[in-house]
This record gives structure tokens, sequence and C-alpha cells, in this order.
């Protein structure tokens, strides 16, 4: 088997202390099972010239990072990749600030990365590349003469071409995705609009549905939604909801019902809209008042950008008012959360909330939304309320979906979760589960390296070998259980 080599922005070096981020969750198991290189940025800033890449070795992994200079971190990543490609990306045009020099830091920096992995790239390495940050990589790494299988995921939503060729030099960025062999997304719909640019903008012409000629090459256009380790979430949650915070999180709550949301602090996902949203509920739902309490739990990021500081104060001033207004010398209704908190404290929150908000405005897919169906207790689950514009939705389309536009249908949400009967919570449970069984962690990872690594594979027979596996997996089980019985 090729060795596989996995380039991503932030390397998710093993830290019992770290709190995994999305796309951490999503790799390292696949790592960890295959073994290979996980290379890409430390997450330091050195001030004079970096020094040669470090190495540390886990489990069958290489990591390999690189620190970066100031410069190109302020270019690179404070500025082109956060406040371009990000906001393009999620639809919001009017927070985007473009200057040339952002962009060419951008490319200056893939160049860099380029330069270092080839030092210890193998010809017959399957390489794949993650994320918004490293478009322009895999036409450094051919410029280089690496003729490597290389695929390329976005984790993040893909607009259509009406808002992205609003972004200067487009022209010169996206086509540069070209030079990848297979590029993944989450959604029908963002596949589909890349598809549309490539077409229209680029002038490429379709070998078949899922294929366009570039150059001598081509180039393969699939969807790979992102699942969770569905199984293993669930028996996480069983025990660390027995934990001793968990248990003191609960016994706080003298036998209200919990809600909670759990959001990286950023404008994409809709945290004041949410909170509009819970304060119309008070207002309108006065017997719920004293009987509910809502967990916000949203450590901060990128401070160093405007617009983050902006919406801490937001938010800060929301809760603040809601408390004010509503709280009682013993009940407060937000309960809102800056630190981060581990994997296994967040599984037992899960399991433990009567309802999760988690109603981004835009959002690639949103693993919050999965782990939180995955640590329910079926016989007893809480109900998850969904943003219809969350890649999540296509999956989990049991959930109660609201627009995050609308307070007051997100009020009304609110309150339909809270007062749902049992057998309704079990029978949506029921759906959202098995949708996340069908596309477990292990399933999406395969599927993308095995249509990577077989180019006359179509996906269609990818898709439906991916079914094959989970059928096998659930009759494994349900013959291990009959036996069981048996005995």
């Amino acid at each position: 088997m090729a060795r596989l080599v996995v380039v991503s922005n932030r390397v998710g070096v093993p830290d019992k202390g770290a709190r995994a981020g999305g796309l951490e969750v999503a790799i390292r198991p696949t790592l960890k099972r295959r073994g290979g290189v996980w290379f890409g940025w430390s997450g330091r800033v050195a001030e004079n010239k970096p020094g040669p890449a470090k190495t540390v070795e886990h489990d069958n992994v290489s990591y390999v990072t690189i620190d970066l200079r100031k410069d190109d971190y302020q270019e690179f990543y404070n500025g082109f990749a956060n406040r371009v490609l990000w906001p393009i990306l999620h639809y919001r045009l009017d927070l985007a600030e473009f200057t040339r020099r952002d962009l060419s830091g951008y490319f200056r920096v893939n160049e860099f990365f380029a330069s270092n992995l080839e030092k210890l790239l193998r010809p017959d390495d399957v390489v794949w590349v993650h994320d918004y940050h490293l478009i322009p990589f895999a036409k450094a790494l051919r410029e280089r003469g690496h003729k490597n299988k290389i695929g390329f995921f976005l984790h993040i939503p893909f607009p259509p071409p009406e808002i992205l060729t609003a972004l200067p030099n487009h022209e010169r960025l996206i086509p540069s995705l070209g030079n990848y062999d297979l590029i993944g997304f989450q959604t029908e719909t963002d596949a589909d609009n890349f598809s549309r640019y490539l077409a229209n903008e680029c002038g490429l012409k379709r070998v078949d549905d899922d294929s366009f000629t570039f150059d001598d090459r081509v180039v393969r256009v699939g969807v790979f939604p992102v699942g969770v380790e569905t199984e293993a979430f669930g028996q996480l949650a069983r025990r660390a909801i027995e934990s001793k915070f968990v248990r003191e999180v609960l016994g706080s709550l003298f036998g209200r019902a919990m809600i909670i949301g759990v959001d990286r602090l950023d404008y994409s996902k809709g945290i004041p809209e949410r909170m509009h949203a819970f304060e119309r509920f008070l207002t309108s739902f006065p017997g719920w008042r004293g009987g509910v309490t809502y967990l916000q739990i949203t450590p901060h990021s990128r401070s160093g950008i405007p617009e983050y500081a902006q919406i801490a104060r937001m938010l800060g001033e929301a809760v603040g008012r809601i408390n004010g207004t509503f709280g009682e010398a013993s009940w407060t209704p937000v309960r809102y959360i800056n630190k981060s908190h581990s994997r296994t404290a967040l599984a037992g929150l899960y399991r433990a909330a009567r309802a999760a908000l988690v109603t981004p405005l835009r959002d690639g897919m949103n693993l919050v939304a999965k782990e939180y169906v995955a640590a329910q207790n079926a016989e007893d689950p809480g109900v998850l309320i969904l943003s219809r514009f969350a890649g999540a939705a296509r999956e989990c389309a049991a959930a109660l979906l609201v627009n995050p536009y609308d307070p007051e249908g997100v009020a009304n949400a609110i309150d339909r979760a809270l007062a749902m009967r049992l057998e309704e919570r079990r029978q949506r449970h029921a759906v959202n589960y098995k949708a996340l069984l069908r596309n477990d962690l292990s399933v999406w990872a395969e599927r993308f390296l095995g249509t990577l690594g077989h180019p006359n594979l179509s996906l269609l027979s990818v898709e439906k070998l991916a079914a094959r596996v989970q059928f096998l997996h659930d009759e494994i089980n349900r013959l291990e259980a009959d036996m069981a019985q048996k005995r």
C-alpha cells in the first residue's frame, strides 16, 4: 500500500490536554489506521528565519511541522486565508478585505510548504491536501515535477460562481485546483457550484458527470460528506456522563432541562442570531422560564481579526441582556463559557442535554450536530435543532430543521424540542443515527482515498462498495447479538 501523506495548514500533533478540532477528529483515525505522514504548520511564528522541519513519531505516524515567519503568518493566515477566502466561501462578500500583498503572501506560503514537503516526498506517496489554506498547493508540487496522486478536500462551503467571481484574481487562484486528481466537497450543492465554475469560467470540457479535462489530465469532482466515529463516540458519551465533571454540571441545574450549543467563535456560526432566538423563546413561552438552562460553549479564536473581537462583544452584551431581563437569584438562563473542553467532557454534556442548538448561517458540515446524535441515549434521546444551511442537514434530516435568520422559527423549534413526546424523539433519533452509521468516519476516508487511488472506479461504484461494507458490518453485529442471546 502506498504511503499516505496528509497536508493541512495546522498539524494535529498528539497532545492529551488539547481539544481536538473538526479536521483533526476527521483525519487522525485514518492516519493511525494506515500509518503515514502528517505535514503542515506548527502553529509557531518565528521572529527570524524559520528553522528546519521538526518530526514527532507517534502511533506509526510521522508528524512533520514547519514554522512561519511573522509576515507570512500575517499575510497568509490572518490575511488572505481568513479575511478573504473564509468570508467569501461562507457567502459573506461584505466581510472580505482583499489586498494584493496578502494574496502574494498566500501563494508564497504555499510555495514554502511545497518546497519543504518535497524533501520527504516519495514518488509513490498518495498526497491528501485539506482545506482552503492550500488551494494552489498541488500546482506548486506539479511545477516541481511531482506526479503523485494528489487529492484535495474542502471542509467548508463552496459558493456559486456568482459569488466566487467577486473574489479579485479568482481566475488566478481557483483554476489551480485543476492540478489535483480528485477534489472532494461536503455536499452536492458545493460540488455543483464548483463544476459550474469550471464549465462557465474556465471553459473546461466534461469527460463525464464528475470529471473534467484539465490540460493533458483529468480532474474528478466528488461528494464525500465527513462523518464521525458513531459507535465509538456513543460509547465515550456513555462513560463520560458518569464523570465527576458532568455530574457536577447536572447537579448545578437542579433538575432543569439543558440546551447545549458548542461552537468556535466565528460569524459563520450564527451565535448572536441564536441568542436572539433564545431571547424570543423566553419571551414567547414564559412557561419555560426557570425550567431550562442554555449552556453555550464558545472558545475564542482568531483574536487578531477585528470581526471576531466584535462578535465577542456582541455575545457578551446579548448574554448580559438576557440574564438581566429574565434571570432570577436562583436561575441564570444562559451560561456562556469561553473555555475549551475535552472531547470526553463534551460527549458527556451532549448526552445530558435535552436539546442541541446547531444553527450556523453557513457551514460545510458541522460535526457537533453529528456528535450530538451519536452521544444520545436511544431510549431517551435529546432533540437536534439544526440549521438547514449546515451540510449535516442532508444526513440529519430528522432533526428539527430551522432557518437561523428567523428567530421566531428557532424559538418555536426550541419549544417543540423541549415538549416533544418520547416516541417522536426516539423515532427522529433512530433515523439520524442510522444515517450516521451509513457514513461513518472510516467510510468517508476510505471512499475518498479509494476514489483517488483508483481513477477508473466510478464514484457510484465506491458508494455501493461503502454501502456493502456497512451492510456486512450491520450483519456481523446482528449475528453477534443473536449469539449472545442464545448463550
